[in-house]
């Protein structure tokens, strides 16, 4: 976390000294480059795992083209010198509007897997996401992040009792949010794991949270260590392969005391329904275009969603960030924080914790270079100007 009065763009300032002593930065500051040097020391199952998307790839273009379709209107002669991102989200403080989102299988790109996005998370105060598909038990990671904010996804069990399990662990180890992933109740169509015949779940990796759990345990007649894929199959058809219906949200209110938030919602009306379910906040996604191919842009649906909800419950969004000037994008347009995923995996794999808190840093400090210099110093600056970004011709 940066020191107090210290902006969070110093981290700019910080690699221009180091270039003094002929020291460059590690690692890229460029995703694009950021994601070829990945390419590079990754395996194509691992990678095309990361990086691919559903079909065609249209719905990851449709992501990116959505953000070149908007442009920021900066404001100039304002004071920004001193600028402070500090938000907070259903009750979790955040240094800026950023969180990491949930990322499953993170030991296929990085033995340390979310142990080392967990630390790197918890030194910035970023909060963390687990993803219910990882490969360290819910109990390690909050472990490894120590006292830093955490939340946890859930890939919806089809079995009660392991999802209240699951709930249970998720609250007694610190995490305060609820996320639930309502577009991949089973797996896209994804040509990159297709092709390569590649579903980590089916060796057993990313399973570490169900297999370390008592209620799925008891359901096995042997132990995950004893017969591995006697586990798997029984996992693989509890979190996937069943349609999630409204009328089961009751069960999560009922068994989760703290904020719930569904992620993947893309139209006004589910984001409406999620209201009227009682829902806490609702994260704009389309799973970073990994489910479904030729769905539309997720940032071209959060303008409606963000005006229909009305303050009403937290929008968030994903699918599509890149850059620091894509977030800030995604603020102006009404999103009370963004979730980074793909460059911070790319980061994971090419230097592990380090390798994610350089991706942290450059992104944060983007952010913050980029709406000072648009002209504003804070979110409250940011929520009170209705032009800061030009609408799509």
């Amino acid at each position: 976390m940066s020191a107090p009065g210290v902006p969070l763009s110093a981290y700019a300032a910080e690699i221009y000294f180091r270039g003094l002593a002929d020291e460059r930065p590690s690692l890229p500051t460029d995703p694009a480059r950021l994601e070829a040097a990945a390419r590079e020391v990754l395996a194509d199952g691992p990678f095309g795992y990361v990086a691919g998307g559903a079909g065609s790839g249209a719905t990851m273009r449709a992501n990116r083209d959505a953000f070149d379709r908007y442009r920021l209107v900066p404001r100039m002669l304002r004071e920004t010198t001193v600028r402070d991102w500090s938000t907070t989200v259903l009750g979790t403080a955040m240094p800026a509007p950023l969180l990491l989102g949930p990322v499953g299988v993170l030991s296929i790109l990085h033995p340390d897997g979310e142990l080392a996005v967990a630390r790197a998370a918890a030194e910035l105060g970023v909060p963390m996401v687990l993803s219910n598909a990882a490969s360290h038990t819910i109990e390690e990671v909050a472990d490894a992040g120590g006292a830093g904010p955490r939340w946890f996804q859930l890939y919806w069990p089809t079995e009660d009792a392991v999802t209240v399990s699951l709930l249970e662990r998720a609250r007694a180890a610190g995490y305060s949010a609820l996320v639930v992933t309502v577009d991949t109740w089973t797996l896209g169509w994804r040509p990159y794991d297709l092709d390569g015949a590649y579903l980590p779940f089916l060796r057993g990796v990313g399973c570490a949270i169900p297999f370390s759990d008592p209620a799925f345990r008891a359901g096995l007649a042997t132990p995950p260590e004893e017969d591995l894929m006697a586990a798997v199959g029984r996992w693989v058809p509890m979190f996937t392969g069943t349609a999630l219906r409204w009328d089961r949200l009751d069960l999560l209110r009922e068994h989760w005391d703290g904020p719930i938030l569904l992620k993947g919602v893309q139209h006004v009306d589910d984001a409406l329904h999620a209201l009227d379910a009682g829902m806490d906040g609702i994260i704009v996604s389309n799973h970073g275009g990994r489910q479904v191919d030729r769905a539309v842009g997720a940032l071209e649906t959060l303008p409606g969603i963000v005006h229909a909800v009305d303050g009403r419950a937290s929008v968030l969004f994903d699918s599509g960030i890149r850059t620091g000037a894509d977030a800030a994008v995604a603020l102006a347009l009404g999103a009370d924080a963004v979730l980074l995923g793909r460059p911070y995996a790319y980061g994971l794999a090419l230097g592990g914790q380090d390798g994610v808190r350089h991706v942290l840093r450059s992104v944060l400090a983007e952010l913050d270079l980029t709406l000072g210099l648009s002209g504003y110093a804070d979110l409250p600056a940011l929520r009170a100007t209705k032009d800061a970004v030009s609408t799509p011709a």
